[in-house]
């Protein structure tokens, strides 16, 4: 079992860049605009998605951060202690296209549990969705707008994101990958 990166740090930034632009070109601008990180990885990249688009249009957009914990189906299986963080929406989630940001995407459940988790703020006019990475092994038949890179990962192997604000670094790895 190998350790393969699978992004750097540039392409993490040229990931986002894409992103960003992609998500103006698409919603025509930032009115109606928000974007929403998933704790705790999709926060970080939210944050940079965030600033990007907010340098780009020299506008007002609103950003916020959620913890889906209790909106898992499957917490109890994760932990008999879960560890709750916080949730930072102070914006009208209504008449609001929400972008909800996460690292990887992987069965679909912590994006459902994400909207469920923005329905308890409001019905927005729509919930895009936007991954650094697509990683594959859908449970969910949901799937995002925006994509950095779609990997095919096998059930053993592991996609780990790597950010400068929580682990030093920039960096996307797969972990198990066949040599």
């Amino acid at each position: 079992m190998a350790t393969q990166t699978i992004m750097s740090g540039r392409d993490i930034d040229r990931s986002l860049d894409r992103i960003s632009l992609e998500l103006l070109e698409k919603n025509h601008g930032i009115d109606e605009l928000a974007i929403v990180g998933i704790h705790t990885g999709g926060v970080f990249l939210a944050e940079r998605i965030h600033k990007k688009i907010v340098d780009h249009e020299q506008g007002d957009l609103p950003l916020g951060h959620l913890d889906i914990t209790l909106y898992r189906d499957d917490w109890s299986l994760i932990s008999q202690n879960p560890i709750v963080r916080t949730t930072d929406i102070d914006f009208q989630v209504e008449n609001r296209r929400v972008v909800l940001v996460d690292d990887v995407i992987f069965t679909g459940r912590t994006i459902r549990a994400a909207m469920d988790a923005i329905m308890d703020y409001g019905r927005p006019l729509s919930i895009q969705l936007a991954v650094l990475v697509d990683r594959g092994g859908r449970e969910l038949p949901i799937g995002p707008d925006y994509v950095g890179l779609n990997v095919n990962a096998d059930a053993g192997e592991r996609v780990d994101v790597l950010l400068a604000e929580k682990d030093g670094r920039d960096e996307v790895v797969l972990h198990g990958a066949k040599e």
